[in-house]
């Protein structure tokens, strides 16, 4: 028998080192690829929103999808206030507040409707002519806002005076003209002057042209209810339809170049901040524990859970889904496996956001915990229109 050199022996080893070491790489390579997405399409917009310390997203979002809808309309781009919106809705909201003896919502939360009936009633104003920034800070801050807010409504509501005097809303209107900013009659923008109403209609805006949908069977689908979340203080109402074809509409209004509002859950732990992913993964697959960490999860394109009616409903009932934030869905995309991606445009700054300030929510996501869209009546397909009798 022949001896083996050392150079020879030595020489085995590595390739077999080498050979062991290539294969786990491409295991690994397959494991650990991250998401990488394909635009379908995208609907042109105006930059990320940053709402700062407060909780008026639902203004933020709002604004966004308008001022999408302006670019949309050939009106050009414009930068709105959001803070109009908010200083108006904070009126209104109130005066429910103390009529309903405390019993209706008070708080810095709102919906999408909230902003059309505010243009509605008190037209739009652009942002540069109304900031909304009396405090002298970089960013909003609403905190102490809310508290003294609040206070406001609360001492009234005890009416421990015996009964309630009109000075209320004159302290009311006050403190929002000093943290906000007094309303304005007119304003001079692009070297011509308007009122809020006539700048409304000089963009050829009409919040009545808005039509929200839900979709929960507690209610009859293809019916319009009271949707029952405490941030709809107004009583707005829905249309509801079955899910599936609010996930078609969401796709047909996107392929026809139309933007959608957004209203949902983001308080799950899938909606990864740091990774700019919505996911609904399925539970302890291999793919996923493993041996992976957390961090690794969260970008790794995972399989996901197959999502039902009745799904959406006891997570409703049960109230692991709850109307927490809304946002503005500007395109639609595919990862590398060909599965639906939702690109969305956030109201939390760029800075630090691994999308600059956009979040990538997988269909299955939507599916589950979409709570509510608002689109443009022409978005809706006709098939829809004709269930609904619109």
């Amino acid at each position: 028998m022949k001896k083996i050199s050392l150079f020879t022996l030595t020489l085995i080893t590595i390739l077999f080192l080498t050979n062991t070491a290539f294969s786990q790489g491409k295991k690994r390579k397959v494991e650990g690829e991250v998401y990488k997405f394909e635009m379908i399409h995208q609907v042109k917009t105006t930059p990320v929103k940053n709402q700062g310390r407060t909780g008026t997203y639902w203004s933020f979002a709002t604004t966004s999808f308008i001022e999408t809808e302006l670019l949309r309309m050939g009106k050009g781009e414009h930068i709105l206030s959001t803070m109009w919106f908010v200083r108006h809705a904070y009126t209104d909201k109130a005066q429910k507040y103390v009529r309903y003896s405390g019993t209706s919502n008070f708080s810095v939360g709102g919906q999408a409707h909230d902003v059309m009936n505010v243009i509605r009633e008190k037209g739009i104003v652009p942002e540069e002519t109304y900031k909304g920034m009396n405090i002298g800070e970089e960013e909003h801050n609403h905190g102490e806002m809310a508290d003294v807010l609040e206070s406001i409504v609360n001492a009234v509501k005890r009416n421990k005076g015996g009964k309630i005097t009109p000075r209320w809303q004159e302290v009311f209107e006050s403190t929002l003209n000093i943290y906000l900013g007094a309303p304005l009659n007119q304003f001079n923008y692009l070297g011509r002057t308007f009122s809020p109403l006539s700048f409304r209609d000089s963009l050829g805006f009409n919040p009545n042209d808005y039509i929200e949908f839900t979709s929960y069977t507690h209610h009859p689908f293809y019916s319009q209810f009271d949707l029952e979340i405490p941030d709809n203080w107004s009583h707005d109402k829905y249309y509801n339809i079955p899910f599936g074809e609010m996930i078609a509409l969401i796709d047909t209004a996107l392929a026809k170049g139309y933007s959608v509002l957004w209203d949902g859950d983001t308080s799950e732990k899938n909606f990864d901040r740091k990774k700019g992913l919505a996911i609904v993964p399925q539970e302890d697959t291999p793919e996923v524990v493993a041996e992976d960490t957390d961090e690794k999860k969260a970008e790794e394109p995972v399989k996901e859970k197959f999502i039902t009616q009745e799904m959406r409903q006891e997570t409703f009932d049960n109230q692991t889904t709850t109307d927490d934030h809304l946002m503005h869905i500007t395109g639609m995309a595919r990862d590398q496996r060909g599965y639906k991606f939702y690109y969305v445009k956030n109201s939390w700054g760029t800075k630090d956001k691994k999308y600059d300030g956009y979040w990538y929510m997988s269909e299955i996501y939507a599916r589950l915990k979409t709570v509510a869209i608002m689109v443009h009546k022409d978005a809706v397909p006709a098939w829809l229109k004709s269930k609904l009798k619109m």
